[in-house]
């Protein structure tokens, strides 16, 4: 634990170190102090980042201190002792776990607050042209399924304001409108909680005619809020993931697209705390054999698993997101293969 923790910061500050001079030109632009900065940015961006690449850290960490217990012939004196070697890996297990479980509570909630905080500070000091300085302006044509019988439509929104139109709705039975309501103005009112409409007409037709109602406001309460209108990509980055799940089933109803994309994220929330706990013990059992060369020879064979990990996860994702894999397959296809991988080493190391 000391040495996964003392390779997390090393590369914390690193990367910290970095950034700083690549965005220094920018920092000067925005005028802000130096607390601000820290406070609004990088309070965003240290979680991110080590979220990112904790596993691989986890992973060299063991190899690396379990290599050296491996030079100094302790854990064959460790064996030697009568000690089972299910008994000597215990404390991997125990600590795999616990790394595990803080990864899988800062990417339910920690993480997307984190990645919140830090793009909105690049959207507005940072990259003028990011998406979601984009999506400030006017959007148009949104269109969307707000139940199994009732359409809607926005000719243009502007996310800034909460405030569009004209925006049309629409109820069917079967293969036949029975209603129709028009408004020239949508808006989001904040105290209410609700959606506005300003200017309505509502026509519900009947088999011998019509009714036709006009008024000046309306609210309507609608299953999605302002941001669920947001045309975002890193949106699924910045929702926690009760908040995410709740947005898939939003865009399920809508029938949009792109929702294998959204899947892949919130699956691999959870698959990603099963891998730490893989590469915990895989690095052990690599690392826990003494070979010539020392920490050496585990370190490489250990950037080479690394490698085979990401590319793997990268072809299930890009499968998943532009093919017909399912998602949840996508999102465990490298815990399943690397859970084979450890259980051949397991059986094959010298116990």
């Amino acid at each position: 634990m000391t040495t996964f923790f003392f390779a997390i910061f090393l590369f914390a500050v690193i990367a910290v170190v970095v950034d700083v001079s690549e965005k220094t030109d920018d920092f000067v632009r925005s005028g802000l102090g130096v607390k601000k900065i820290i406070t609004d940015y990088y309070f965003g961006f240290i979680p991110h980042i080590v979220a990112l690449l904790l596993p691989l850290f986890v992973f060299i960490s063991v190899i690396f201190f379990t290599s050296k217990m491996a030079g100094r012939s302790e854990i064959v004196a460790i064996l030697a002792s009568g000690t089972t070697y299910g008994r000597w890996l215990r404390p991997y297990w125990i600590g795999g776990v616990l790394l595990a479980s803080l990864l899988w509570v800062a990417n339910q909630w920690i993480v997307p607050r984190a990645n919140t905080l830090r793009g909105n500070f690049e959207a507005k000091y940072i990259d003028a042209n990011s998406t979601y300085t984009r999506l400030l302006t006017t959007s148009s044509n949104i269109y969307l399924r707000i139940d199994s019988f009732t359409y809607a439509g926005i000719y243009a929104y502007d996310t800034l304001t909460k405030r569009g139109g004209p925006v049309f709705m629409f109820k069917v039975d079967g293969e036949k409108v029975v209603e129709n309501t028009r408004a020239d103005v949508i808006s989001w009112d904040t105290a209410a909680k609700k959606w506005k409409f300003e200017s309505v007409i509502s026509r519900r037709l009947q088999p011998l005619g019509e009714t036709v109602t006009m008024e000046m406001t309306r609210f309507m309460n609608f299953n999605f809020k302002p941001y669920d209108l947001s045309r975002d990509k890193y949106t699924k980055d910045k929702l926690t993931s009760p908040e995410l799940s709740r947005f898939i089933q939003l865009e399920e109803l809508r029938g949009s697209e792109g929702l294998n994309d959204l899947k892949v994220e919130r699956y691999r929330r959870d698959a990603t705390c099963i891998t730490v706990l893989l590469l915990t013990m895989i690095g052990a059992v690599v690392a826990g054999r003494k070979v010539r060369g020392g920490s050496g020879v585990h370190l490489a064979l250990g950037f080479v698993t690394a490698a085979v990990f990401i590319i793997t996860d990268r072809f299930s994702t890009i499968f998943s997101t532009k093919g017909n894999l399912p998602p949840i397959i996508a999102a465990w296809i490298p815990n399943a293969i690397f859970l084979f991988v450890f259980i051949y080493l397991y059986r094959k190391a010298p116990k």
